[in-house]
């Protein structure tokens, strides 16, 4: 979807906007870098909470949003549903994993 039809867009509820999340990660490799990046966040946030290195969860938001950021900037060719939507984008990314998870979404 164009930036433009982006920038038209407005939903009313997530289940409204998670069919427009998924159309914003078409490319396979957006999509793997999306799951490590998630999936590094829950290694590094449980690191932390065991041996109670506290500091390191500042690092989650670059950790996570690197990795999707990338996807997007290089393999997508978008702008990140994050700069517009940044509350359903932040559920996008979790309901993606689940559903990466589930296979309901391919990677």
């Amino acid at each position: 979807m164009s930036e433009q039809a982006q920038e038209q867009e407005s939903f009313d509820s997530f289940a409204e906007f998670y069919p427009f999340y998924l159309s914003e990660h078409q490319d396979i490799t957006c999509r793997r870098l999306h799951f490590v990046g998630s999936l590094s966040v829950l290694a590094v946030l449980s690191y932390s909470i065991i041996t109670g290195k506290l500091a390191l969860l500042f690092a989650l938001p670059l950790i996570g949003y690197g990795f999707a950021w990338i996807g997007h900037f290089v393999f997508e060719k978008n702008r990140p549903a994050t700069f517009k939507y940044p509350v359903y984008s932040f559920l996008g990314d979790w309901v993606m994993f689940k559903d990466i998870l589930l296979r309901k979404v391919r990677i």
